[in-house]
């Protein structure tokens, strides 16, 4: 048993010693911060073009994020002006209608739905464009005149409703709830917007966040590795080539020296060697043999 229990533990620091050396060349290489690649000069170009295109995008999604963070609090000013109004005119609505009601009787309500037959008030969407994001504005579209002409008898019938009693508190009441109406389709257009700014600014953000904080560290920490490579080749190359150097002038010198002495050694033997007769012999000398008469000589 013991016997077993030490070798699970000599086991166990083995275990740790490979996990920690392996964070150890994780963290000292920077592989977990930076982008797999091989280090070259066609590597550290596009790593360099990859990173301006990273500070570009990110600069220009920085710009967006502010210009919709500044629609952003002007509508959020506008919604809190409309709710504030909104409410004002829907109690004021709500008042004239209690008004109508009092002055006409309770069957207005049932008069009212018996002669409208058409909607006299219809909303028109329209895309508006914030930095790139499409918004939906709402607002009133105007009847055309076939439509009127064909609502004629809903408009009259709705504008004779009161001509016996109470006409002039259910035509304000009528003008009071239109303006209300506008008020509302003002406001949801604004709600809407602020929805989707609100989404937009949210995904800008987390963009230029990443951005920021991992695409370019990762890039700038690859360019780094590529550069501290392509340097410590160069010094390889340096060392490798002095090496080479350094061995062809031992090489040459060593030459010489073994020529040289040589030469010493010949010349020494040389030196040492006796005078031999039999291997001596005299040049003919340019003036010819002195014994032998010369006819062009006068004396």
């Amino acid at each position: 048993r013991e016997k077993n229990l030490g070798g699970v533990i000599v086991e166990l620091i083995r275990l740790i010693r490979l996990l920690w050396f392996s964070r150890y060349r994780v963290s000292m290489s920077g592989q977990g911060n930076r982008l797999p690649v091989v280090p070259s000069r066609m590597s550290l170009q596009q790593m360099k073009q990859r990173y301006m295109g990273a500070a570009k995008g990110h600069s220009m999604l920085k710009k967006k994020s502010d210009a919709l963070l500044v629609r952003f609090r002007s509508i959020l000013k506008d919604i809190l002006d409309k709710k504030t109004s909104a409410g004002e005119e829907s109690r004021e609505s709500m008042i004239t209608l209690a008004l109508a009601k009092y002055t006409f009787g309770e069957e207005l309500k049932h008069t009212v739905m018996e002669s409208v037959t058409d909607a006299n008030q219809k909303v028109r969407m329209s895309p508006e464009n914030i930095a790139g994001v499409m918004i939906p504005v709402f607002g009133n579209q105007p009847i055309s005149d076939d439509a009127a002409k064909a609502g004629s008898s809903s408009k009259t019938g709705g504008a004779l409703t009161g001509l016996s009693k109470g006409g002039q508190q259910v035509t304000s009441a009528r003008e009071s709830f239109q303006k209300t109406l506008a008020m509302l389709i003002q406001l949801a257009s604004l709600q809407t917007a602020f929805i989707i700014l609100d989404l937009a600014i949210k995904l800008t953000n987390r963009r230029v966040n990443a951005l920021e904080n991992v695409v370019k560290p990762k890039i700038d920490n690859t360019i780094k590795y590529i550069i501290s490579e392509l340097d410590e080749l160069e010094r390889e190359e340096f060392f490798r080539l002095k090496l080479i150097q350094n061995k062809k002038e031992k090489l040459r010198k060593q030459k010489e020296s073994a020529a040289a002495l040589v030469e010493e050694t010949n010349r020494q033997k040389t030196a040492l060697q006796g005078f031999d007769l039999g291997t001596f012999t005299a040049k003919k000398s340019i003036l010819g043999d002195a014994s032998a008469e010369d006819d062009d000589i006068i004396f």
